[in-house]
């Protein structure tokens, strides 16, 4: 069952759920840090409505810099601001930003611990249309092995929102993950949110397993524990919300109660959360593991769900990845 501790949404599981895009969060999440915070400030290229910026440049337009289609400029600017007293948030699709600018952010604002936040969009495979140039399925990737940065994906709107807002209390570098879709809302503005903190979703007796999952996707492991339940099948379903730095001891004490874990993700299975919990039970508490994400592959152009479905990264598939780590105990 979902875990009522968490006054997640009552709705979750209703054909009408609510539907938000996770940058919308963020739009929401830097209007109100603006509010707050003089030191707070928006860059973008040539994106800023597409990633939700506009809201900030509309109510601070003095603090808001358009740097147009140079991301490595973006990226110099910004980490400029960062050692200089501010807290600069630079947003563009994740293929641009992280993507094109790697180097850049790497030698510019990572190496010099500035403290840019860094909000890339479009991520993942349901950015749909738009096909594999814009579809980022490799950032969590090229970003977690960066030093020191801190690395958020949250799982909806309210937690876009709560993990913006997070990301300008600590001095350092971060990166956002926001997908461009409409996606369910899982969690309420009462649902807890703590940096750095893996926190169970859906409990249950017995479990026979543990579903790690990571942005919107937690929506169809939630779904598959529950269908999986009423098949007579338990399992835990944890949303991991920062990738880094991982919550190591919330995964050994799932992995200890269950002996199996299946991770979830909108992301190439290679260097996402998905190899981050395996780097880290590799070295702490090794145990069977199954991988649901992209395959060593780039999607195609599509319909969100479609692409889902035809990537193995449904509610179906998960649910079969339970079952196989199951019997691998």
């Amino acid at each position: 069952m979902l875990n009522p501790d968490l006054k997640l949404n009552p709705k979750l599981f209703d054909q009408d759920v609510e539907v938000k895009p996770t940058r919308h969060g963020y739009g929401d999440g830097l209007v109100e840090l603006g509010e707050q915070n003089p030191n707070v400030v928006a860059l973008t290229a040539d994106l800023a409505e597409s990633t939700q910026a506009h809201r900030f440049a509309e109510k601070f337009p003095d603090r808001f810099f358009q740097c147009g289609v140079a991301e490595q400029n973006m990226a110099a600017i910004a980490a400029g601001l960062g050692v200089s007293g501010k807290i600069p948030f630079m947003s563009s699709y994740a293929t641009f930003s992280p993507g094109k600018n790697w180097e850049t952010i790497r030698t510019t604002i990572i190496y010099n611990q500035s403290n840019v936040k860094i909000a890339g969009h479009h991520s993942g495979i349901v950015t749909g249309p738009d096909g594999a140039t814009h579809q980022a399925t490799e950032d969590i990737a090229i970003t977690r092995c960066w030093p020191w940065i801190k690395v958020f994906v949250p799982c909806d709107y309210f937690e876009g929102k709560k993990a913006t807002i997070a990301s300008a209390n600590f001095e350092g570098p971060a990166y956002l993950r926001f997908t461009r879709d409409k996606t369910p809302i899982m969690t309420t503005e009462q649902t807890p949110y703590e940096m750095g903190k893996i926190s169970t979703f859906w409990v249950s007796d017995n479990p026979k397993a543990v579903i790690f999952g990571t942005g919107h996707m937690l929506y169809y492991a939630l779904v598959a524990a529950s269908e999986l339940e009423k098949e007579g099948t338990n399992v835990l379903v944890a949303n991991v919300a920062t990738i880094k730095p991982l919550d190591g001891q919330t995964i050994i004490d799932l992995v200890g109660k269950t002996g199996a874990a299946v991770t979830v993700e909108d992301h190439q299975v290679e260097g996402g959360l998905g190899g981050a919990i395996a780097e880290f039970l590799g070295k702490n508490k090794p145990a069977p593991m199954e991988f649901i994400g992209l395959q060593d592959t780039f999607a195609e152009s599509g319909k969100p769900k479609e692409l889902i479905e035809k990537y193995g990264m449904g509610k179906e598939a998960i649910k079969q990845a339970i079952k196989k780590v199951i019997a691998r105990k």
